[in-house]
């Protein structure tokens, strides 16, 4: 699946590529998605004009102004669990699983491409972050809002691991199953261990060490799991520096030691328990 980082690669690689452009055509071959690609839509952003494209935790955020409605307004576009948005040009022939292209002035086409039709586009009006999908999230974890204290202050009294806690989208955004996994090995925590017990100083190591792993995998172009590659169709080389996601039955980087795999809150978690206490 998509993570932050994924997205965030996503953002970087199509900006330089449809940012200003108007779009001159759309086409829906897919409506049925996670949540339908709403009626009208072709019509709707003709002559539109795309801004600065934005990113809200795994959302990504395409402002428009002008077109038939003659109104700013926002494509909310999530990828679910297998989809891209990928730059095309005109002529080059949709695959299978290619749904919904914005072809664009000057040739390039914003094809958005989803094998399991997980993600979805939405049309919104006003300030997109009011959104209920986006109202309440947490933090972003590469901004000033995220640090120690926070985590900290929101995990007394949790009996729950902390690993779900960390990875629970009112605490931070961003922190999905691999990320939470390295970051949590980096500062040295069992994944079992209760939120509510860990200390302020502790807090303080996983939130550098959340802000440290995304950071490099934004920088590695992300993780490539599966199918995905950024807008322009880079992979991501993230993978090739996983400390611990993946890599049970193996010997630890650090000390040596054979890695674990559990099962936390339904998820797969692996872990060093010489490293990780």
């Amino acid at each position: 699946m998509p993570e932050l980082p994924e997205v965030e690669t996503t953002r970087r690689g199509l900006a330089p590529h449809v940012e200003g452009r108007e779009i001159r055509e759309v086409i829906v071959r897919e409506r049925r998605l996670r949540t339908p690609v709403p009626e009208g839509l072709e019509n709707a952003l003709i002559g539109a004009r795309i801004g600065a494209l934005g990113r809200r935790a795994k959302y990504l955020l395409v402002p428009l102004s002008g077109g038939e409605s003659a109104a700013e307004r926002t494509l909310l576009w999530h990828l679910g669990m297998s989809g891209s948005l990928r730059v095309a040009r005109l002529g080059d022939l949709p695959r299978k699983h290619d749904h919904v292209d914005l072809v664009l002035e000057g040739g390039a086409i914003l094809r958005y491409h989803d094998p399991r039709r997980f993600g979805f586009v939405d049309w919104l009006a006003g300030n997109v972050l009011s959104d209920p999908r986006l109202a309440r999230l947490g933090p972003e974890p590469l901004s000033p809002d995220f640090n120690g204290e926070r985590l900290y202050a929101m995990s007394r009294g949790r009996r729950i691991s902390v690993k779900p806690f960390l990875m629970d989208n009112a605490v931070v955004v961003g922190a999905g199953n691999i990320y939470a996994s390295e970051a949590l090995f980096l500062a040295g925590i069992d994944p079992r261990r209760a939120a509510g017990r860990i200390s302020r100083e502790r807090y303080q190591r996983l939130a550098d060490a959340v802000r440290e792993v995304l950071a490099a995998a934004i920088t590695q172009g992300g993780t490539t799991l599966r199918d995905f590659v950024s807008g322009t169709g880079e992979p991501g080389y993230f993978a090739q520096r996983l400390n611990v996601y993946g890599r049970d039955g193996q010997p630890c980087r650090r000390c040596g030691a054979e890695l674990r795999l559990i099962t936390l809150g339904q998820r797969a978690s692996v872990f060093c328990g010489r490293c990780q206490t």
